[in-house]
C-alpha cells in the first residue's frame, strides 16, 4: 500500500513482485556494462597504447553514445516495439559486443621517436620502467619537470636529454584488431539503446499515479544495478590481470547472456507489463531489427573519428570549440540544445499551464544533471588513470587489487547505502519532511565536489613515490556514492512523474542524452589531465600527481558552486512541479 492505493498483486518487500525480475534483469546487464567498463580505459592505454588523449576520447565518446541511444530506442519502444521487446533486443546486441571484445588480438608494441628517429621501447620490472633500446645502449626514460626527458644509462648518469616537444611516444598496432574493438563498442552502443531506458520504463509502469512507493521502489531498482556492477568490477579486472583481456570481456559477455535469459523467459511474470502499442498498417519490428544493426557501422564511423580529434586547446573560446568538435560532439550538443528548448514548447502548445510548467521543471532538473555526471563520470577516466599511477594499491599491506578493481567501492557503497536512503525517504514522506527533488539534486553537485576536495586534500599526504593511500580514492568514491543516491534513481522516478504520459519513454531518452552530453565533457575534462606517457607508462609521477590535483580542485569548487546556485533555485522549480515529489 502506497500514497492511500491498495495494491493486490503479489508483493516483494512491499513493492509489486515484477520488480524483482526487473531488478535481477538489470543487475545482470550492469554485471555486464560495468565489467566491461573496468577494463576499457586500461584496455585502451595499456593494450593498444593509445596516448591519454585518445584513450579518454575514445571512452568518453563510447560512454557518450551508450547514453544518446536511449533517446531514440525510448521513441521506438512508445511508438513500436514496446519496452519489453526493445530489452530482450538490446540484450541481444550488447552480448554480441561483449563477445566481439574477447578478440583483442596481440599488444601493440611500444616506440619513440626522438628528434626525427624512431627508436624500440621495452617496459621491464615490477616499477614498470620504460628504456629507449638505442643500438647495444638501453636508457632508461625519465619525464623532467620542465617537459623535457632524461635518457639515463645503467651506472645512472645521463647520457642525452631530450628538449620538451622533440619526444613523442608512439605503438604499433594491428588495424584489423583495432576495427574489431570499435565494433564491439558500436554493437554495445545500439543495444544499450534499446535496454536502457525501456526497463527503467517498465519499472515505473508498476506503480500506479500517486504511489508513494515509487521513489523507494526506484532505490531498490538501482540497488540492483550497483550488485550487479559490484561483482563484475572485481572479478573482470582479476580475470584480466591473471589470463588475459579476453578473460575480463568474456566474464561480461556471459553476464549479459544470462540478463538476456532473465527478460526472455520471464513468461507470466512480466505479461501486461511493457507490451507493444496498438498499431495500424504492416508489423515494422523486423525492419526496426535490421536497421538496428546496420547502425553499427555508423558508430564505427563516429568512434575512428573521436581517434582523429585534436584536443581542446587553451585560448580557443566556447564557440571555437564547439566549432571544432568532432562530429559526435557536434550531434551531441545540438540533439541536447534542441531537446532542452523544443520539448517545453511542444508541451505548451498541446498540453495545459500545468503540464507546460511540469515539463519546464523536468528539463530544468535534466541541465543541472548533465554537471553531475560530467565530473561523477571522471570514474572510468582519470580516475582509474590516478589510481593507476598515482594510488598505493595495497590493502592494509596485506594484498593489493589492480586499478580497474578501484571503481568497485562505488558499487560497495551503493549496495551498503541504498536501503538505508531508500528507508529513509519513506520515513521522511510520512512525516511530511522528505526534501524535495530540486534540494536532493542540488545536495548531490556539491557532495560530487566534496568528493574530488576530498581526495585533492589526500594528495597533500602522498608519500615519496608521489602516490596516495587507496582509501583515499574510497572516501571520495563513498562521497560521491552518497550524491548519487541523491540524484540518480530519484531522476529516473522524476522524469516517470513529471512528463506528459504520451511521451514518457522519449524523455527517459532525454533524460539520458543529458548524461551522454555529460559522458562527452567528462571525457573532455579527462583530457585536459592528461599526462605524458610511453608505452603506457608515466614518464614523470611528480608532474601527474600535481596535474591530477589541480584539475580535481578546479572542477571540486565548480561543482559546489553550482549545487549551491540550484538549491537557490529550489522553490521556484518545486513549484512548477505541482506537488509532486
Amino acid at each position: 500500500m502506497g500514497g492511500g492505493i491498495v495494491d493486490t498483486r503479489p508483493q516483494w518487500f512491499g513493492h509489486p513482485a515484477q520488480l524483482a525480475r526487473l531488478f535481477t534483469t538489470e543487475a545482470m546487464e550492469r554485471f555486464g556494462y560495468y565489467g566491461m567498463r573496468a577494463l576499457l580505459t586500461l584496455y585502451l592505454a595499456d593494450h593498444f597504447l593509445f596516448s591519454d588523449t585518445t584513450t579518454t576520447s575514445l571512452y568518453g565518446g563510447f560512454t557518450a553514445l551508450v547514453y544518446l541511444t536511449p533517446l531514440v530506442g525510448g521513441l521506438i519502444a512508445d511508438r513500436y516495439l514496446g519496452s519489453k521487446r526493445s530489452v530482450k533486443f538490446g540484450a541481444i546486441m550488447m552480448a554480441c559486443g561483449y563477445f566481439i571484445l574477447c578478440f583483442g588480438g596481440e599488444a601493440a608494441k611500444p616506440f619513440a621517436t626522438i628528434d626525427g628517429t624512431r627508436y624500440e621501447v621495452v617496459v621491464e620490472g615490477a616499477d614498470r620502467q620504460q628504456y629507449v633500446i638505442d643500438g647495444a645502449n638501453k636508457l632508461a626514460i625519465k619525464g623532467n619537470d620542465d617537459g623535457s626527458v632524461s635518457l639515463t644509462a645503467a651506472d645512472g648518469s645521463v647520457a642525452r636529454t631530450v628538449a620538451k616537444g622533440s619526444f613523442a611516444a608512439g605503438g604499433d598496432r594491428d588495424a584489423t584488431f583495432i576495427t574489431i574493438m570499435l565494433i564491439g563498442l558500436s554493437a554495445v552502443t545500439v543495444g544499450n539503446g534499446f535496454f536502457k531506458p525501456n526497463i527503467s520504463t517498465m519499472v515505473g509502469s508498476l506503480y500506479a499515479p500517486g504511489d508513494r512507493r515509487r521513489d523507494s521502489g526506484f532505490t531498490i531498482f538501482y540497488m540492483g544495478i550497483n550488485l550487479g556492477s559490484l561483482a563484475s568490477q572485481l572479478a573482470c579486472p582479476f580475470l584480466a590481470d591473471r589470463y588475459g583481456w579476453w578473460a575480463g570481456f568474456l566474464l561480461a559477455a556471459i553476464g549479459m547472456t544470462i540478463s538476456w535469459a532473465l527478460i526472455q523467459f520471464a513468461g507470466p511474470k512480466l505479461a501486461g507489463y511493457g507490451e507493444p502499442p496498438a498499431q495500424k498498417g504492416p508489423d515494422r519490428t523486423l525492419l526496426i531489427y535490421v536497421g538496428a544493426i546496420l547502425a553499427v557501422p555508423l558508430f564505427w564511423f563516429l568512434f575512428t573519428n573521436l581517434m582523429d580529434a585534436p584536443a581542446p586547446t587553451a585560448g580557443q573560446g566556447i564557440w571555437g570549440y564547439i566549432l571544432g568538435l568532432p562530429i559526435l560532439g557536434k550531434v551531441l550538443f545540438a540533439t541536447f540544445l534542441l531537446s532542452v528548448i523544443g520539448i517545453p514548447l511542444w508541451s505548451w502548445r498541446v498540453g495545459t499551464r500545468q503540464e507546460f510548467q511540469m515539463m519546464l521543471a523536468a528539463i530544468v532538473l535534466i541541465v543541472f544533471n548533465v554537471v553531475f555526471w560530467t565530473l561523477f563520470e571522471q570514474a572510468g577516466s582519470s580516475l582509474t588513470l590516478f589510481a593507476d599511477r598515482n594510488t598505493d594499491l595495497s590493502i592494509f599491506g596485506l594484498f593489493s587489487i589492480t586499478a580497474g578493481q578501484t571503481q568497485f567501492f562505488n558499487a560497495l557503497f551503493i549496495v551498503l547505502l541504498a536501503p538505508v536512503f531508500g528507508a529513509l525517504w519513506l520515513v521522511l514522506a510520512k512525516r511530511g519532511r522528505e526534501p524535495g527533488i530540486p534540494v536532493k539534486f542540488g545536495m548531490a553537485l556539491m557532495g560530487v565536489g566534496a568528493g574530488f576536495l576530498f581526495l585533492v586534500w589526500g594528495t597533500s599526504f602522498a608519500g615519496p613515490d608521489f602516490k596516495v593511500g587507496i582509501w583515499w580514492l574510497a572516501g571520495l568514491y563513498l562521497i560521491h556514492s552518497m550524491a548519487e543516491l541523491l540524484i540518480s534513481p530519484v531522476g529516473l522516478s522524476m522524469v516517470t512523474k513529471l512528463s506528459i504520459a504520451r511521451i514518457v519513454g522519449m524523455m527517459m531518452g532525454v533524460w539520458f542524452l543529458s548524461i551522454s552530453c555529460a559522458q562527452y565533457v567528462a571525457g573532455v575534462v579527462a583530457q585536459v589531465a592528461s599526462v605524458e606517457t610511453v608505452g603506457g607508462q608515466v614518464t614523470n609521477l611528480r608532474v601527474s600527481l600535481e596535474t591530477y590535483a589541480g584539475v580535481f580542485t578546479t572542477i571540486g569548487w565548480t561543482s559546489v558552486a553550482i549545487g549551491l546556485v540550484l538549491l537557490g533555485l529550489s522553490p521556484l522549480i518545486k513549484r512548477w512541479m505541482h506537488g509532486v515529489n
